[in-house]
């Protein structure tokens, strides 16, 4: 496997009883790129991010991270990666800062009282360091988790469907952050159905049908304007 890509995949297959979620997928990605997955409502985009988070095994095929082997990884392999999803698993009943405090010592963070606290001022919550969560927005929560995913400094951040349930507002706000992130250099898959949104945070986007990787390509090499209709078109004939 080559070890150009901060992630790269081989072959990756994921079978759920007589279901073939993912089919021969092959990917890498390089580190500083910012992918976005489109595809419609099963085909196969959480499977994908959870096996590239290392959360579940693929049935066959192979991954790496940075170059290791997932086979091969020892306890601080996860570390490498950050993961949010439209799930935030934070505790409600903790407040902004003791949800970071938990997870930093839990990853074993060092200066973790000094990473939170830029972690909040990084996604705009100082203000509300100390406010419960379970009094959060929506979007308040999502920038909560993705200050949580990136505590522990990885050098993946892997975003499924993080929109889901955001008012305009606040997807605008976390439109900014991400790009902000991306700016520092940092590694970042997104899956999401918004195309328009999608198409401008990235660099390299692919779509995936029925679990198999139909097209992928640099953003700058995409008609921006006809996409939508391109892509509506392939899934089309695909599903």
């Amino acid at each position: 496997m080559s070890e150009t890509g901060i992630l790269c995949a081989r072959g990756l297959e994921k079978v759920f009883g007589y279901n073939r979620a993912l089919k021969s997928i092959d990917l890498i990605i390089r580190s500083g790129e910012f992918w976005v997955f489109f595809g419609p409502n099963g085909a196969g985009k959480t499977t994908l991010t959870g096996i590239l988070a290392t959360l579940l095994k693929p049935s066959s095929g192979a991954l790496s991270v940075g170059g290791i082997p997932v086979e091969k990884a020892d306890e601080n392999f996860r570390r490498m990666i950050g993961m949010v999803s439209h799930q935030t698993f934070l505790y409600s009943d903790l407040t902004a800062h003791e949800n970071l405090l938990f997870y930093g010592k839990l990853y074993d963070v060092s200066g973790v009282s000094e990473k939170v606290r830029r972690s909040l001022k990084e996604v705009g919550l100082h203000r509300w360091a100390n406010e419960r969560v379970r009094n959060f927005s929506r979007g308040m929560q999502q920038r909560l988790a993705i200050a949580r995913a990136l505590l522990h400094e990885p050098a993946v951040l892997l975003l499924d469907e993080p929109y889901s349930g955001l008012d305009r507002h606040a997807v605008r706000n976390f439109q900014k952050l991400l790009q902000s992130l991306h700016a520092e250099d940092r590694t970042i898959v997104l899956t999401t159905h918004d195309i328009r949104l999608g198409l401008n945070l990235c660099t390299h986007v692919a779509v995936i049908v029925r679990g198999r990787i139909i097209f992928k390509a640099p953003r700058a090499d995409l008609d921006a304007e006809n996409f939508e209709d391109f892509y509506l078109d392939h899934i089309e004939e695909r599903i």
